[in-house]
């Protein structure tokens, strides 16, 4: 099988649920069956809207370029990035580093195209949202794509930084309000679309009509190392 590098720790959380749900996912009748990995954590990355948004000048993009280099000379065939923002800096990254990167984005998109899906809400960071990853991918499927409105926005903040990046449990008031908008808006799926909303879906049953992009990721890595994905996780779109 292929090996899997990981530039980890944006955020350190997300990472750590990341590779739970590699072995958790992949259908596996003994230790040989999972793919290998390796796992490069820095936290230290600056913050990724930050810079994106303009209130930071501490560049991101540096040391994620360091952190795949390192990977690809220790001989992983695929690097993986449990962090959506980031993707923002995909192309750079991609021209960098001499080892196929996995576009978490572009791999959600397709995913939704596959399943028949026209209207997208989007709940991510303001980067994500600014940076228009998912609105562009989206588009080239013809699938719309919904984004809260400011109040809302904020709430989706409060969540990931205020709640889940600091490890307390999140306010599923301010989750539901979120979630409602979208659908009313025309939504016919709401996608978590930064790797911190993904431990709400972990921890918390959603009901139907979700996606978890970092599930995805973790489908997509499974299936390029040349380890099979379980039958119940073929179906990504929760019910």
């Amino acid at each position: 099988m292929k090996k899997l590098g990981v530039i980890g720790g944006l955020g350190p959380l997300a990472t750590e649920y990341f590779y739970s749900l590699i072995n958790k996912m992949t259908d596996a009748n003994r230790d040989q069956d999972h793919i290998e990995m390796i796992i490069y954590s820095k936290p230290s990355i600056p913050d990724r809207t930050g810079y994106i948004l303009g209130k930071s000048k501490e560049n991101p993009i540096i040391p994620m370029i360091e952190v795949g280099r390192i990977l690809g000379e220790l001989g992983v065939d695929y690097i993986a990035i449990p962090c959506i923002t980031g993707h923002n800096f995909y192309e750079v990254l991609a021209s960098e580093i001499r080892v196929p990167i996995i576009h978490m984005v572009k791999e959600t998109a397709a995913y939704l195209n596959s399943q028949g899906i026209k209207s997208v809400g989007i709940m991510a960071t303001e980067g994500t949202i600014y940076s228009k990853l998912f609105q562009t991918e989206l588009a080239q499927y013809g699938i719309a794509a919904v984004v809260p409105t400011r109040d809302k926005q904020e709430y989706v903040n409060t969540l990931i930084y205020d709640n889940l990046k600091v490890n307390i449990a999140p306010d599923m008031d301010k989750f539901a309000a979120i979630s409602d908008e979208l659908w009313q808006m025309g939504a016919e799926v709401n996608i978590l679309g930064c790797t911190e909303l993904s431990l709400i879906k972990r921890d918390y049953p959603l009901g139907p009509n979700y996606l978890d992009a970092m599930e995805v990721l973790a489908m997509k890595s499974i299936e390029l190392c040349g380890a099979r994905v379980k039958e119940s996780y073929k179906n990504l779109l929760s019910m």
